[in-house]
């Protein structure tokens, strides 16, 4: 062999030992990763990650909240847990109904509205009716149309507690609601009438941590 093709040889040699010593950190840099998903396979990701979730009846309801559809116009969702229930006037309409005057500082007037007890639609979701212990942790948000929200303890709207009475309202003076409406809630033995909530657009009861 010429001394040319000994050192041309030698090279070649040294090059094929270096790229097979880095063969494994190619691999390595694999490690990790879960195969099993594809390039065009989205990431999954928790949708519980960092949510609140001690007020959710379990993953599977927090996510149809999240991914559910928008209500109907003139619709109230009330949600309790992992129930729910979606009520409009002509839902309401055939439940016992309470009649109550009372006085709006805003219009300084007495004004009679009509309404199904607030309590009667929550003991249909599993709310106590005689509450005990920690059944008194319970709070309610009603939320209206434009975003608006009031906050009362349920044991505030429960006749059994408290005799104020809170009402969701669906006419006043023998009418249905106009402006105000189609539902609205209303509540006795206010000074004014800074909870009330017009368009009534839904009801969550949550528990106090």
């Amino acid at each position: 062999m010429t001394r040319i093709g000994f050192w041309a040889v030698l090279a070649l040699g040294l090059s094929l030992a270096t790229a097979g010593a880095q063969t494994p950190a190619a691999h390595g840099q694999t490690e990790g990763m879960d195969m099993g998903q594809g390039a065009s396979q989205p990431k999954t990701v928790d949708a519980g990650a960092g949510m609140d979730m001690s007020h959710c009846g379990g993953m599977g309801h927090c996510m149809g909240a999240a991914q559910g559809k928008a209500l109907p116009a003139g619709t109230m969702r009330v949600t309790f847990g992992a129930k729910s229930a979606d009520w409009t006037p002509s839902a309401l309409a055939p439940l016992p109904h309470k009649t109550v005057t009372v006085h709006n500082t805003h219009t300084n007037a007495d004004e009679t509205y009509s309404g199904v007890p607030l309590f009667d639609l929550l003991v249909k979701l599993g709310v106590s009716a005689k509450p005990m212990g920690k059944d008194m942790a319970f709070y309610l948000v009603a939320v209206g149309s434009d975003g608006y929200k009031a906050v009362f303890s349920v044991a505030e709207v429960n006749p059994n507690v408290h005799d104020a009475a809170v009402i969701v309202a669906d006419s006043e003076g023998g009418k249905p609601l106009a402006a105000d409406g189609p539902l609205k809630l209303v509540a006795t033995r206010e000074t004014r009438p800074a909870r009330w909530v017009r368009n009534l657009t839904g009801i969550k009861v949550l528990a106090a941590q």
